[in-house]
């Protein structure tokens, strides 16, 4: 009997999409002040290691390709070392934007790969549920990102007047890992840089193309560290989940 459940999962695994994880980890950090937001200590672990924890810890992310900057390569091949991530690492140069980053660290991800989950950096309180609920999603349709409804009343507006206001309801933060068919990803980015098109994140360049992308839910708690004020946020952020 324990051999028939071992072959089961066995075959559920095969039939399982192979999802690498891009780590988008090459910014110049100039918002806050130059110092570099991945290496920072939160909680005495980096910011960027706290990340890959998550990932190694998800169910449904089988590799990472992280693409970061010239001189922080060596370092943070030996952080995944110090912090024992078990998955496979592959620190890569990343590029002069985050679109030319993550089409890089394509370039390096294991030939079997159907899926790429594109991750902040410096989102290091991500959890596996929200990864996994994420890929998972993405494996059915395509195209999925976790996001969460926004709480203040957006103005569309134009040398400082107000031009609409559009309904609250209708409005999402997206957040990331934003994941998609790799070759659907692949296509989108290229395509966003023959046209020179400017695009926010990985979902812009893939909904130019004419997918939809679906929402998972995910998390006030899954900030981006960006500013210093971030940082601070983050701080309480981690002494609270440790109090609980």
């Amino acid at each position: 009997m324990l051999e028939k459940v071992k072959q089961l999962l066995t075959k559920q695994r095969d039939k399982r999409k192979f999802c690498t994880a891009i780590v988008a980890a090459a910014g110049t950090s100039s918002r806050m002040g130059g110092e570099n937001k991945q290496l920072l200590p939160l909680g005495g672990i980096p910011v960027l290691i706290r990340t890959l924890q998550a990932l190694d810890s998800a169910e449904t992310v089988d590799a990472m390709v992280v693409a970061t900057r010239e001189e922080d390569i060596v370092t943070i091949a030996e952080l995944v070392k110090t912090y024992g991530i078990g998955k496979p690492v592959t620190v890569v140069l990343g590029g002069a934007n985050r679109v030319e980053s993550v089409l890089l660290a394509l370039q390096h991800a294991p030939r079997e790969t159907t899926l790429f989950a594109v991750q902040d950096g410096a989102r290091p309180f991500v959890t596996k549920e929200i990864i996994d609920n994420t890929v998972r999603k993405a494996a059915q349709c395509g195209a999925a990102a976790p996001a969460i409804p926004v709480k203040d009343t957006i103005k569309i507006a134009a040398e400082q007047k107000v031009i609409s206001t559009p309904e609250r309801k209708r409005l999402f933060a997206v957040q990331t890992p934003q994941v998609f068919d790799a070759d659907l990803l692949k296509a989108a980015l290229q395509s966003a840089v023959t046209d020179k098109a400017e695009i926010t994140d990985d979902c812009s360049a893939v909904e130019r193309l004419g997918k939809e992308i679906y929402l998972t839910e995910g998390s006030e708690e899954n900030i981006k560290i960006t500013t210093p004020l971030d940082k601070m946020i983050a701080e309480g952020i981690l002494q609270w989940r440790e109090t609980i």
